[in-house]
């Protein structure tokens, strides 16, 4: 069992976008008191996205222009949670036609990656998208409208993990929940 630490107030410190810089204090199970500053985020979804025929299923992944990291990273369509009160399916469903221009007959949510918990409480909830029908795409921002689609199969996907060309938290995470626990889809 642990015990318990509080938060007893917390400020914000700096706001844009999404997220909030927040300075918060909390005490700790034997009362002691200790400051810590994170990142407010109000989340994000990402889709694993099938398509083809079981048995020669693949993966719907964009690769996308990452400023942080000057470079392209290979993921899975996601998104952040930007609109108010969205459920999390309905912003899966909403990203993955976005970037991936595709719409889900069946959409499953298959788990949760908590992205950077040192530093920030954005949590990234994931779903397994299947029975795939193609739509338009409707990308917003630069980094998007650059964006290319990749349908590697997905045993290839999971090779790629090996190698490091698939190095995304949110997409490893997603890739492997599938691949040990849904292999019915597969």
């Amino acid at each position: 069992m642990t015990a318990d630490f509080e938060l007893e107030k917390r400020k914000i410190i700096h706001k844009w976008a999404a997220w909030s810089l927040v300075e918060a204090e909390f005490s700790d199970p034997l009362g002691e008191r200790f400051t810590r500053t994170f990142v407010d985020s109000p989340g994000a979804v990402g889709v694993v996205a099938l398509v083809g025929d079981a048995g020669e299923r693949s993966v719907v992944l964009v690769r996308q222009y990452r400023p942080a990291f000057s470079g392209y990273s290979l993921e899975l369509p996601a998104g952040m949670r930007d609109q108010k009160g969205e459920d999390h399916e309905l912003t899966a469903r909403r990203e993955l036609e976005e970037e991936a221009g595709y719409k889900a007959g069946r959409m499953l949510k298959i788990g949760r990656h908590l992205s950077a918990v040192g530093i920030s409480n954005s949590e990234v909830n994931l779903f397994l998208a299947v029975d795939l029908v193609k739509t338009k795409v409707d990308r917003h921002g630069p980094e998007e409208q650059f964006m290319t689609i990749e349908t590697p199969l997905f045993t290839d996907a999971l090779e790629m993990i090996k190698t490091g060309e698939i190095s995304d938290g949110k997409t490893l995470v997603g890739l492997l929940l599938v691949a040990q626990n849904f292999s019915q889809y597969l």
